[in-house]
């Protein structure tokens, strides 16, 4: 698990910006950045959809507000599958980054074996 003030694996994420397909690695998003990284199962799933997300979308200006500098929502998606997520739930203010490969949610220690499910 990371700590904060931790050091974070160095990976290359997968970021639609503007319909083209980026790769900003780890220093990039978070060096010398107070971040707020919160990771979810699946994008479009039910409890994330309804719960996890929604909760960040509704405090992304409170959180701006106190110095934060970027709102991250990580999945084991790719980068096609997350921005859609982000625009159907209307979260301009989170950068919605795939984990597709899930390298960087392994290193911390969060993936999981879904058996037949996913």
């Amino acid at each position: 698990m990371i700590q904060i003030g931790g050091t974070l694996p160095e990976v290359d994420f997968s970021l639609l910006v503007n319909g083209e397909i980026t790769n900003p690695g780890t220093n990039e998003l978070f060096s010398d950045k107070r971040v707020v990284l919160f990771a979810v199962p699946g994008a479009f799933t039910p409890t994330c959809s309804q719960a996890h997300l929604p909760g960040y979308v509704a405090l992304a200006d409170k959180l701006k507000a106190k110095g934060i500098d970027s709102i991250i929502c990580l999945s084991v998606n790719d980068a096609f599958v997350m921005d859609a997520w982000g625009k159907a739930s209307n979260a301009e203010e989170i950068i919605m980054l795939a984990d597709g490969n899930g390298f960087f949610t392994k290193q911390i220690g969060l993936d999981m074996n879904t058996g037949n499910f996913g």
